[in-house]
């Protein structure tokens, strides 16, 4: 870091950047943002956390997701005879159609930049692999991750919702699930928000799902996007947040997105479609909304987004 870290009042640290954005806190060549927290010293600490030896997989089915309109293409999978009694399979998809982390390449703000100023010219001219998804394979995404499971605090305060449907879970209500679950936030904890909207997806009839995503804009539950949100992922050194629908925010947000800000302002990896569903059972069985995480993206030079193959660990 290149200078004491910053409130989020004091953002963006240069006038000519654009809002709320911290660009150059980790130096201007910088490719990993908010897992900078992630420092060797917290990893010991989660890794503590490793108590019973339960491991949870939480990525999502590659196949789950089966129908997606135009908008995605969908998983193609081919197993061909390399040989006698000898096969090899070829996958094709989509980042974006299973659980996946938002890289800093994937959304920037409207005037063409991303995290520390790449610019999407210089993405599509192909001349810098700048803020790919390599960058994080290095070291991967490890240490506390902690469940804010409001599909089960829903379900016990009575609150009617649709996971396959517009839902934003207010500020408030975030914190009340983590008082509730005994949670403090720390410096460099991964936030995983449970909706139940893959699971919902998963049972949803083709003709549900064609429902969906014929929707304008698209809509599903999450945080609700706001400016205090924003200010308490900043100023508690979130490492990364992700959820179990298409977006960590609702959508679509009732003002200001806060998807560019977190990607593109913050450099703070946004996980998607993850599979919660073991692992909120098991938070329940032992009692406890925190856990050792890792994740370790897809070594691809320049890539975009990738499958987080992560783990949860008690």
């Amino acid at each position: 870091m290149t200078r004491p870290f910053p409130k989020f009042s004091e953002l963006p640290l240069d006038e000519f950047h654009p809002p709320n954005s911290a660009w150059g806190l980790w130096g201007p060549d910088d490719e990993l943002g908010t897992l900078n927290h992630l420092t060797a010293k917290r990893t010991v600490e989660a890794a503590k956390l490793v108590k019973t030896g339960t491991r949870i997989g939480l990525n999502w089915s590659l196949e789950q997701m089966d129908f997606a309109g135009d908008f995605r293409q969908l998983l193609k999978h081919e197993i061909f005879e390399l040989g006698k009694n000898m096969n090899d399979d070829r996958l094709t998809f989509n980042t974006q159609t299973s659980s996946q982390w938002d890289g800093l390449r994937h959304w920037g703000f409207d005037d063409g930049r991303f995290y520390n100023g790449l610019t999407q010219a210089e993405i599509h001219s192909n001349a810098t692999s700048k803020l790919g998804i390599h960058a994080w394979a290095k070291q991967g995404i490890v240490g506390r991750g902690v469940l804010i499971d409001f599909a089960s605090y829903a379900a016990h305060n009575d609150i009617a919702y649709d996971p396959l449907d517009h839902f934003a879970i207010s500020f408030s209500t975030f914190h009340k699930i983590a008082e509730a679950s005994n949670i403090t936030f720390q410096p460099g904890d991964i936030i995983l928000l449970r909706t139940q909207f893959t699971a919902a997806f998963e049972s949803a009839s083709l003709d549900a799902k064609k429902a969906i995503f014929a929707k304008s804009p698209f809509e599903y539950p999450g945080l609700e996007a706001s400016p205090q949100a924003l200010e308490f992922l900043w100023n508690t050194q979130i490492a990364a947040v992700a959820g179990d629908c298409p977006g960590f925010e609702a959508w679509p947000p009732a003002k200001e997105a806060m998807h560019q800000t977190l990607l593109s302002g913050f450099g703070m990896p946004i996980g998607e479609l993850f599979d919660l569903e073991d692992l909120a059972r098991e938070c329940m069985k032992q009692q406890r909304w925190s856990f050792f995480f890792t994740s370790q993206v897809l070594n691809v030079k320049g890539g975009v987004a990738s499958p987080p193959n992560a783990i949860a660990i008690f």
